[in-house]
């Protein structure tokens, strides 16, 4: 698909990395549980990203990346869920793969693609401000889908993209849609969404698809609503994969608090129940995560070797940490049920 033929919009709103779940025995690919969960968090108002960082890329082949596109897309469009754009993780360890691996997701079926700087070479590439930028020029200039930024400084040997540098990225690659701040930089955030929502970015630097806008999403979704206010544009967050109704409804209370202040004082309390959460939460990583979609839903898994499951005993005290429960006991009252 061209990038000019975009049918899925890229909108502000929340969106969920995926986790790639796989059989016990043998490590395989769990596809019904995948698309179970793509089509749960869809339905609950939140976009998915597959094959990202809580997806366990870095543990994927680039044919499994791309089996998991093909099923997302396919298990949105059976639960008529077609209008669901699917972004997908596209990053590999040199400029080639990355090209390759994001026009074989965009042939899968995906929307976009989110790419982060390999940090195999990060004692090289960390410091030399020209080669990061060159490797997103690149991306984007033969991606045949638009291509978001992904900072996350833990996952990529320490590069931690400035915001000059990606204001100038925005400002230069027309094909770039965005970027996602795992970085935690709030200040950072707030200068990147100054620059792009500024009335005179769209018209001296539009984009190459109308329907593909510059997004400054969070990477943690603890300071959505400060972000909402210095014109951040969602997040893209682990803890929706446990809590989309809960996660969703807080993106809908800080888009309309702006509107309406009376709002901001409920805005601020469900703002505070997620923040610890996602705080006590992210702390115990993908097997963690995992463990609560077990406990939640049903399914969940282990994450593939090397990874480690959770420690029993640290898996008890999640569970029951009054942080946990309240995110869960919030995300049953909005289900109007009382057992998820």
């Amino acid at each position: 698909m061209a990038t000019n033929e975009i049918l899925r919009p890229l909108k502000p709103g929340i969106f969920a990395p995926i986790p790639s779940f796989f059989l016990p025995e043998t490590e395989d690919l769990d596809l019904p549980s995948f698309e179970a969960h793509v089509v749960r968090t869809a339905n609950s108002g939140v976009g998915p990203l597959i094959a990202g960082s809580m997806g366990e890329a870095i543990h994927l082949s680039h044919s499994e990346r791309v089996t998991l596109i093909h099923a997302g897309r396919k298990a949105l469009d059976n639960a008529g869920l077609n209008h669901v754009p699917i972004i997908a993780g596209t990053g590999a360890g040199s400029t080639r793969e990355t090209i390759e691996l994001t026009s074989d997701a965009a042939a899968a079926g995906a929307d976009y693609a989110t790419v982060i700087a390999s940090g195999y070479f990060a004692g090289v590439l960390a410091n030399n401000r020209l080669a990061l930028k060159a490797f997103w020029v690149e991306v984007a200039e033969k991606s045949p889908i638009p291509v978001m930024i992904y900072n996350y400084p833990g996952a990529s040997g320490g590069i931690d993209i400035d915001s000059d540098l990606i204001t100038e990225l925005a400002r230069e690659c027309p094909n770039i849609c965005g970027v996602k701040l795992t970085c935690g930089n709030v200040g950072k955030l707030t200068r990147i969404a100054d620059a792009v929502t500024n009335p005179t970015f769209a018209s001296l630097h539009p984009r190459k698809n109308s329907n593909a806008p510059f997004l400054v999403l969070g990477g943690y979704i603890d300071f959505l609503v400060p972000s909402a206010y210095a014109n951040g544009h969602g997040a893209i967050t682990g803890l929706a994969n446990l809590f989309p109704n809960a996660i969703s409804h807080l993106f809908k209370l800080s888009e309309a608090s702006q509107k309406h202040l009376a709002l901001l004082p409920e805005a601020r309390r469900v703002q505070g129940i997620v923040a610890r959460a996602d705080f006590t939460i992210s702390k115990a990583s993908i097997s963690g995560t995992k463990y609560l979609l077990e406990k939640i839903y049903g399914y969940g898994g282990l994450p593939r070797k090397p990874l480690p499951p959770i420690d029993a005993s640290i898996a008890r005290g999640l569970w029951e940490h009054p942080h946990t429960q309240d995110a869960l006991t919030l995300e049953r009252e909005l289900m109007g049920k009382s057992q998820v």
